[in-house]
């Protein structure tokens, strides 16, 4: 299959409330719980010719809940999960920086803690990514806002929590956004 000539399409997910449960720091296998319906849903959006990238705030890193390995050993099983199920996350993003409640050498206002857009700029340089194509889909006003920043058209807001006013839609969870992407209107 060749490179699309504008790049590839791709979903951008956050990871606690979207894929799995946010109980608060999640950093081990053992403390994971997959949202309901999430494997299936991002089966579906892999049928739907998306990439998909988690991009991710984790300040339980600059704050010195966890370390860095820690997460990435996370991400590691968890998409070796997902691969056992046919579902393959092209990358994971992560950003460990706080403002300011984090240690010091983690205490910064840099360019990928969302709201801002630097995890997903990465991905687009990264990946070949068509950002115009792409969509964001979170759980947070912050996740809304840094699709916004990076130019993502369609930011898909999940869960009952504070709403964005700049969300494109609200949807109960990331089944619901496989259903809204599968819709004809989406797909013209």
């Amino acid at each position: 299959m060749s490179e699309p000539a504008r790049g590839y399409k791709a979903v951008f997910l956050d990871r606690d409330g979207v894929i799995n449960r946010d109980d608060g720091y999640v950093y081990q296998w053992a403390q994971f719980r997959w949202m309901a319906g999430a494997i299936e849903a991002m089966k579906a959006l892999q049928s739907l010719d998306y990439r998909l990238i988690v991009v991710s705030n984790q300040s339980g890193i600059g704050r010195g809940f966890y370390s860095e390995d820690d997460v990435l050993l996370l991400h590691e099983q968890m998409r070796a999960h997902l691969s056992d199920r046919g579902v393959m996350l092209l990358d994971c993003y992560i950003c460990p920086h706080h403002p300011s409640e984090a240690l010091e050498t983690f205490r910064v206002a840099c360019n990928c803690r969302k709201p801002k857009p630097g995890m997903i700029l990465s991905a687009v340089r990264d990946h070949h990514i068509c950002l115009e194509n792409s969509v964001m889909v979170g759980d947070k006003p912050s996740d809304m806002e840094a699709g916004l920043a990076a130019g993502i058209p369609i930011r898909l807001q999940v869960g009952e929590g504070e709403k964005s006013p700049v969300a494109s839609e609200y949807l109960m969870d990331l089944a619901a956004v496989a259903e809204y992407l599968s819709a004809p209107s989406q797909n013209s």
